[in-house]
C-alpha cells in the first residue's frame, strides 16, 4: 500500500529533484557555526530590545517556546556559507525528512521525525510542563490550496503515529470563548503556525490573535519569533560590526557573523543615487516579505520599481550568489536550508533551480538532500 509521500511523489513530481548535494564536512560545520553564532546575539537582551522596539505590540508578548522550524538559508559561496535569511516557519522539513528514504537514509528519515514529534512536544512542555499534549491545528489561510498543502497532510499523520490528535484547518475555522481555543467542538492546544500574517494583523486571524495574547492558546512559531528572527532588518546589525561591538560580542563571534552574513543596510530616499548606480551590487528585499515576494535583484531593476523600493521600507543585501552544481546534464543552481530548532540543525537540505529565484518548476529540481563528503 502507497503512503501519503509515495502518493504525493507522484501526483508533485516537481517538489522533488532527483539528485542529491554531496558537501564537505568543514563546509557544513561552517554552517553550524554561524547558526551558532547568531543564537548566541538573538540571546542578548539588547539585540531582543532593538529587534522587539521595532517589532508590533503582540511580538513583545512574553513566551518561552523557541520556535519550531527556524529555516537558515544559505548560499555556499567560493568564501564560504552565506546567510541570506531566516525563515520563521520555513515549510519543506518535513518532505525533505521522508526524501531521505529514497537515497538510502530511511532510518536517519524516521530519526529527523521523530525529532520534529519531540520539538513540537518540547515547545508545549515550556509554557504548559507537564500538561499532557492533545490536540495540535496546522493552520494556514486556506491549507488545500497552498503550494505546501501536502506537507500539511504529512504532519496531521505523523502527530496522529504518536499519539497526538492533529487537524489542518483555516483560521476561520476556530473559535474562541474567552476560555479554549476550539476547532469543530474540539479544544485546540497548540497551533502548529504556517501563516504568513506574522503579526496576526488580519481580520481572518483575529480569534488566534485574541486566545494568543490571553495566553489560551501555544502558538509556534509566534510574532515574538518572527521578531527576533525574520524580521530583515535585524540582519542590517548581525553583519555591522560596530552595531555588534555595541552589543557586547566577543571578537570570535563577530568575525564568523560578519564572514557569514553579507553587509546588509536600509534603503532610503537620500541615498537613492548611490543605490542606483550601485545597484548591481545589492538585492533589495522588503523587511517582512518571504519566498521572493517582492525581492529584486539590483541589475534587473527597473527605474519604475526602483522608486517604490526607495520609499518601501527595504533593506539591501549584498549579493551572494548561490552555487551551482551538475545534475544530469542541467546546471542548477542551489539554496542550502538549514532547518534549526534550539540552535541546533535538525536537518540540511537543498532547493535545486534554474532561474532567479526557486520556483520548483525546473525539470530535475527541486527539493533535494544534503549529505556529507
Amino acid at each position: 500500500m502507497k503512503t501519503t509521500f509515495d502518493q504525493l511523489r507522484e501526483r508533485q513530481p516537481q517538489f522533488f529533484s532527483g539528485a542529491a548535494i554531496a558537501l564537505p564536512a568543514a563546509t557544513l560545520q561552517a554552517m553550524a557555526d554561524l547558526v551558532a553564532a547568531i543564537e548566541s546575539v538573538i540571546a542578548l537582551p539588547a539585540y531582543q530590545a532593538h529587534a522587539l522596539a521595532q517589532a508590533p505590540a503582540i511580538a513583545r508578548l512574553p513566551t518561552r517556546t523557541r520556535g519550531a522550524f527556524m529555516g537558515y538559508d544559505v548560499h555556499l559561496t567560493e568564501a564560504g556559507p552565506r546567510l541570506i535569511e531566516i525563515n520563521t516557519n520555513a515549510g519543506g522539513g518535513l518532505l525533505n525528512a521522508y526524501l531521505l528514504a529514497e537515497h538510502g537514509k530511511a532510518e536517519e528519515g524516521a530519526r529527523v521525525r521523530d525529532e520534529y514529534v519531540a520539538m513540537f512536544r518540547e515547545e508545549w512542555r515550556l509554557e504548559r510542563g507537564d500538561v499532557p499534549l492533545c490536540r495540535i491545528a496546522i493552520v494556514d489561510e486556506n491549507p488545500a490550496g497552498q503550494f505546501l498543502a501536502p506537507e500539511f497532510t504529512l504532519f496531521k499523520e505523523l502527530f496522529e503515529a504518536h499519539g497526538i490528535a492533529a487537524v489542518v484547518c483555516d483560521p476561520a475555522e476556530l473559535a474562541f470563548d474567552g476560555e479554549v481555543l476550539r476547532h469543530d467542538g474540539q479544544a485546540v492546544d497548540l497551533i502548529y503556525n504556517r501563516l504568513t500574517d506574522f503579526a496576526f494583523d488580519a481580520t481572518e486571524n483575529a480569534v488566534i490573535r485574541t486566545a494568543f495574547e490571553q495566553g489560551k492558546v501555544v502558538v509556534t512559531p509566534n510574532p515574538r519569533h518572527h521578531a527576533l528572527y525574520a524580521d530583515k532588518r535585524n540582519l542590517m546589525q548581525l553583519s555591522d560590526e560596530a552595531a555588534l561591538l555595541a552589543l557586547g560580542v566577543d571578537a570570535p563571534t563577530r568575525q564568523t557573523l560578519l564572514a557569514g552574513i553579507p553587509q546588509t543596510v536600509a534603503v532610503t530616499p537620500e541615498q537613492g543615487e548611490a543605490f542606483w548606480s550601485g545597484r548591481k551590487r545589492w538585492f533589495f528585499k522588503p523587511p517582512a516579505g518571504f519566498g521572493s515576494r517582492a525581492a529584486y535583484r539590483g541589475d534587473k531593476l527597473t527605474r519604475r520599481v526602483f522608486e517604490e523600493v526607495l520609499h518601501g521600507g527595504y533593506i539591501a543585501q549584498e549579493i551572494a550568489p548561490p552555487s551551482e552544481h551538475a545534475v544530469g546534464e542541467a546546471t542548477m543552481k542551489a539554496d542550502i536550508r538549514c532547518y534549526v530548532y534550539n540552535g541546533r540543525i535538525q536537518l540540511v537540505a537543498a532547493r535545486l533551480y534554474q532561474g532567479q529565484t526557486t520556483n520548483f518548476r525546473t525539470p530535475g529540481g527541486g527539493f533535494a538532500p544534503v549529505f556529507t563528503v
